[in-house]
């Protein structure tokens, strides 16, 4: 549960937002599928990780960094950011080659870059938006509002400079619906293989029968919260079926939430508190895998992309 002497209040709409479980499961996969679109930001991530070929290990660890400056205490807080802050100093290079139109060989990148800061608040906090509403209830305008300040001063607790963000919700909006509308979209290959992978597309090796049923879950409404151009940017099928059991499935959650204390109900207990304990399974099941010889995620290449290109 939240830690009462954190960067944000108890009342917080971050923490009323974050501490549900069903956000916290899924807002994390949303935000690195949906921003994976953004070439400099994909790239200069993919470019200096050692978590190449296992993004559930990297998700694992950045929803547990996000957790701890919004849910835990200040002390859980400064030492994120200090984590953060030392692995984003050597985050600073060029596109190796062409990523569209707008980002051609040699554009810059830079974790510090006040921009690139922005989208990846961004990105995160539109997810934990969209998931809270599709699986929560919907937030009215005023925590609408609260909910992205809190995020604003959460992307500030990382190193954004305040006048990066827009002032308001609505003007944050009307930005961010323009930029998924535009032309600066582009997916390269490698965010294809490893978005798809997040989505439970591109599973090489069988998960066990519980936690597959889980991922197999958390995927359909991950996919079907996304907007409709960002699936066909991944090719993914979805049909009359596929909407169906989506919102079957977010219908079920939601009830969940709600059902009287009267009503039986074995959702009730885990409907609250962090989410990376799940993350820390997937993560075993991934180092088992390498440590196995066997790649969780074929088709992605361990090395830089600016080597593999020379090689």
């Amino acid at each position: 549960m939240p830690a009462p002497d954190g960067y944000f209040s108890d009342d917080s709409m971050i923490r009323r937002v974050m501490r549900k479980r069903a956000v916290g499961l899924t807002y994390g996969q949303r935000a690195l599928v949906i921003g994976a679109v953004n070439p400099l930001l994909y790239v200069g991530t993919a470019e200096n990780t050692e978590h190449r070929t296992t993004p559930y290990t990297r998700l694992a660890l950045t929803g547990r960094l996000f957790e701890a400056v919004s849910l835990g205490s200040k002390a859980e807080a400064d030492r994120a950011r200090a984590f953060t802050n030392k692995k984003h100093l050597k985050v600073n290079g060029v596109l190796p080659e062409d990523a569209g139109d707008h980002h051609p060989a040699g554009s810059r990148y830079s974790a510090r870059d006040p921009h690139l800061m922005f989208m990846t608040m961004a990105f995160t906090f539109d997810s934990a938006e969209v998931m809270h509403d599709l699986l929560v209830r919907r937030l009215n305008d005023k925590e609408r509002e609260g909910l992205y300040q809190d995020y604003v001063r959460w992307g500030e607790l990382f190193g954004m400079p305040r006048d990066a963000a827009p002032d308001s919700y609505r003007e944050f909006r009307e930005y961010f619906d323009g930029y998924l509308a535009s032309d600066e979209l582009y997916l390269t290959e490698e965010a294809e293989l490893v978005g798809s992978y997040l989505m439970g597309s591109r599973i090489a090796n069988p998960l066990p029968a519980p936690l597959n049923q889980a991922l197999s879950s958390f995927s359909l409404l991950v996919q079907g919260s996304l907007p409709p151009r960002i699936r066909d940017m991944y090719g993914l099928a979805w049909g009359i079926r596929e909407e169906l059991a989506f919102r079957g499935l977010t219908r079920a959650i939601r009830t969940a939430h709600f059902a009287p204390p009267l009503i039986p109900n074995p959702l009730r207990g885990p409907m609250t508190g962090p989410s990376h304990p799940f993350y820390r399974m997937l993560t075993r099941r991934e180092q088992q895998l390498v440590h196995a010889g066997r790649p969780s995620m074929p088709g992605v290449d361990p090395r830089p992309l600016a080597a593999r290109l020379g090689a």
